[in-house]
């Protein structure tokens, strides 16, 4: 009788779910994809971010994880390429967060925020999914009370994620401040 054995998963793979791809970052500041087996560029790890393409930037001498670094690479020249997302008041507001402490509720609170702004876009593309460019144009011109419905959810939504943080914050003082024997 004949066995055939499947291979246990590589490190730092699960079976069923993919493995990271792994990107090496050389002194010379190369990027080598180790999937392809080739160097690649900024632009084209910007494309792997686009199709959702799970990986990680490893410096190629020390191992460090350099995966943030690049990301925040990429935003700096999507930024600079002339069509910004981030007003200079927006990035000056999240510099004075560092520190703060509010620091980690802030971080928190933006993801949650851009999770469901996404949420938003992927049910807009759903339903619009089939629409000829007569019906988009229709679809522009009623499109403000529609959006201010979506956005108007969106805004309590995040105006719940807030409350929260700041109820969670509040619980954490009081916690602190019983500990010192404080109480408010």
């Amino acid at each position: 009788m004949s066995r055939t054995r499947t291979p246990a998963p590589a490190a730092g793979e699960s079976k069923g779910k993919p493995s990271r791809r792994v990107i090496k970052k050389y002194p010379n500041r190369r990027l080598y994809d180790t999937e392809s087996s080739a160097y690649v560029t900024l632009a084209e790890v910007r494309e792997l971010v686009m199709k959702r393409t799970p990986f990680t930037v490893r410096d190629a001498k020390t191992g460090e994880d350099l995966t943030r670094s690049i990301l925040l690479q990429i935003i700096l020249e999507e930024e600079a390429g002339g069509a910004p997302m981030f007003t200079e008041a927006v990035l000056a507001n999240i510099i004075r967060f560092y520190g703060h402490a509010m620091q980690g509720f802030m971080g928190s609170y933006l993801e949650k925020n851009v999770q469901a702004f996404m949420e938003i876009q992927a049910k807009l593309a759903e339903q619009s999914q089939g629409l000829t460019p007569e019906m988009w144009t229709q679809l522009m011109h009623m499109q403000s009370p529609m959006m201010q419905g979506m956005m108007g959810s969106y805004l309590e939504q995040s105006k719940n994620m807030f409350l929260q943080m700041q109820e969670q914050m509040t619980r954490q003082t009081e916690q602190v401040l019983g500990a010192f024997g404080v109480k408010r």
